[in-house]
């Protein structure tokens, strides 16, 4: 918790107001029961009709302030809360986008999902409470207590008797409690995860029959929720019968022997009430304590949850200083991607006259492993890539050609070796920079709600829409586009759940192209298309990107028998690099896939 107090810093005011406010309302709550002995004991006691309206005049306009102050504290509270849970909500998000696959990988995107909605939700309501209880409640118990003992001593020692046996009641329910508190945050996380894993892959489910399966596997989280949460619900459900048992035998105690000391004399009728009302006061607030301890456990948890995620830093740490825009005082997060295109070609232009790369791509001895230990997912991976190049990338499942592709992307990176892109590592780059350079599309075809146009501008903000139709033509997408009734502008719902597998390839491959990157690369993207519509794109890709580098990695050897090179992986490792008609000589590893696939 304490790691998040700097987000409390621009309420300080607040932080100061609010619990001032609630703390006047607790002064003018404990001086009710005192102005009530009053009334008892003259107004009533002589039969003083002006007394008693008087007093009680001072008695309302008592309740009326205090409510005043109670709502300036609420509303206190109410803005620094929200504006804390939002500060931490943002800080959260924007903290994520920074992590590479790695991070994202670690903690999961249900329990991320849970950090940034449940946790900072349990945060907030702590920092709601600190303001308009924290003060509050320990001054009316101590408060009451010494306003007790003015009254009356010896009958304020029914007080001294009751209070250990209401806080040792307070510490046994807590003590059982709190961790069970904390096992239930766990059953939410994972009760979070199956649904994530069901709502996303319904058609799966139903495909393969396992919808009782899956019911039976969410039924059995749900009762580990439940269990969890009716024993909590059992143990809390005790506190208040056994609190208002305390309460009640130390009001009968205070009216027994208050009415023993009122027939000798020794105190009013009022004071006893007054005792009455302080007694009630100090449990009532006790049990608020209480509470506040249930609250502030579980919000340490999740303060702790909120806490892990912002001090995650990324693998991937950005190279600011490199950034390659004439403006160096431009923050590269804010650089739009106009200004970005005009720095390109002016590289492209520079190249042209005679700073060329030798080549746009090189691995060098490259090895990497997702868990960062020594057994290696890829290793000893070497090859260079000239620009304007078709690289084929092939191999079987789990052979690393993914992982090929995300290096360059820096999404991981390498443990050994380097990679390199126009001739500089890709750790030395800006990561705005060096993914400017490179249009992605990824294996699932991922689109966002909105229109086509939208998500096809997602490649290049201020795409016109000429651009955009040059893409689409390229992509193959222009002619399914056009066919619909709203053409560009047609809705896209969540996930592109509207439209096929196929022409979601073709969307995502028009938001990569509309951007002229100098790498595309197209992870296992033709996977959805039918062999027409995969040899047209290739055709339309290879007339009209001519200075473009493009990697395909797929599981079809036709997709990629006309490449300039093809690397072949097997377990990791290049198994061969070469031409089609090299490899069916020189790679067993391909001819086989080949002979597969019935094509040579």
């Amino acid at each position: 918790m304490r790691k998040l107090s700097r987000f409390l810093k621009p309420y300080t005011k607040l932080l100061v107001i609010g619990p001032m406010f609630k703390l006047f309302e607790a002064i003018l709550e404990l001086l009710l029961p005192y102005f009530m002995s009053k009334v008892i004991d003259i107004g009533v006691a002589r039969g003083d009709e002006k007394y008693i309206i008087t007093m009680g005049g001072i008695m309302l306009l008592t309740a009326i302030v205090g409510i005043c102050c109670a709502l300036a504290c609420q509303y206190s509270a109410s803005l620094v809360s929200q504006g804390v849970g939002t500060d931490i909500r943002n800080e959260m998000f924007k903290h994520i986008g920074t992590f590479s696959n790695a991070e994202m990988d670690h903690f999961g995107t249900s329990s991320l999902i849970n950090r940034i909605t449940g946790d900072v939700n349990q945060v907030q309501l702590a920092v709601a409470m600190l303001i308009r209880l924290v003060i509050r409640a320990p001054f009316l118990c101590i408060g009451g207590l010494a306003m007790a003992f003015i009254i009356d001593i010896k009958l304020s020692i029914i007080m001294l008797v009751v209070l250990p046996l209401f806080v040792l009641i307070l510490i046994l329910t807590m003590k059982k409690t709190v961790p069970l508190y904390k096992a239930v945050q766990k059953s939410i996380d994972r009760i979070g995860l199956v649904l994530r894993e069901n709502l996303s892959g319904v058609r799966v489910i139903r495909a393969f029959a396992r919808t009782d399966y899956e019911k039976e596997r969410f039924a059995n989280r749900n009762k580990e929720y439940s269990d969890h949460a009716m024993k909590v619900g059992r143990i809390s459900a005790l506190l208040n019968p056994l609190t208002n048992l305390v309460l009640n035998f130390a009001i009968a105690a205070i009216i027994w022997f208050g009415g023993i000391r009122v027939n000798k004399g020794s105190m009013t009728t009022g004071e006893v009430i007054a005792l009455i009302g302080y007694v009630t006061q100090i449990l009532a607030a006790l049990i608020v304590i209480s509470n506040l301890v249930v609250i502030f456990t579980k919000a340490f948890a999740s303060a702790a949850r909120v806490s892990e995620v912002l001090d995650t830093q990324s693998t991937i740490t950005d190279n600011v200083e490199s950034f390659n825009i004439s403006d160096k005082n431009m923050n590269p997060a804010k650089v739009n991607q106009s200004d970005y295109n005009e720095s390109r070609q002016n590289d492209l232009l520079n190249t042209d006259m005679g700073m060329n790369y030798d080549y746009i791509v090189e691995f060098k001895d490259v090895a990497m492993s997702y868990d960062k230990s020594d057994n290696y997912d890829i290793e000893n991976i070497s090859f260079k890539v000239k620009r304007g190049d078709t690289i084929g990338i092939i191999g079987g499942t789990g052979s690393g050609k993914s992982t090929i592709v995300n290096l360059i992307l820096r999404l991981y990176d390498v443990q050994k070796g380097s990679v390199l892109v126009e001739n500089k590592d890709v750790r030395e780059y800006n990561l705005h920079e060096l993914r400017g350079k490179i249009g992605l599309v990824p294996q699932k075809s991922v689109l966002f709600t909105g229109t086509i146009a939208e998500n096809i501008r997602w490649g290049k903000e201020d795409a016109t829409m000429e651009e955009i139709k040059r893409a689409a033509d390229i992509a193959q997408a222009s002619e399914f586009i056009e066919r619909m009734p709203e053409g560009y502008n047609s809705k896209i719902y969540r996930g592109g759940t509207n439209v096929s597998g196929g022409q979601r390839q073709r969307l995502t491959i028009a938001r990569a192209m509309v951007r002229r990157p100098d790498i595309l690369i197209l992870d296992d993207s033709f996977n959805a298309l039918d062999y027409l519509t995969d040899a047209n794109l290739r055709k339309a890709l290879k007339l009209q990107t001519n200075a473009m580098t493009t990697f395909i990695v797929t599981q079809r050897a036709s997709t990629i028998k006309s490449a300039d090179q093809i690397i072949v992986l097997n377990d990791g490792e290049i198994a061969g690099i070469g031409t089609h008609e090299e490899l069916l000589d020189t790679c067993e590893v391909y001819l086989e896939i080949c002979q597969s696939q019935e094509m040579n």
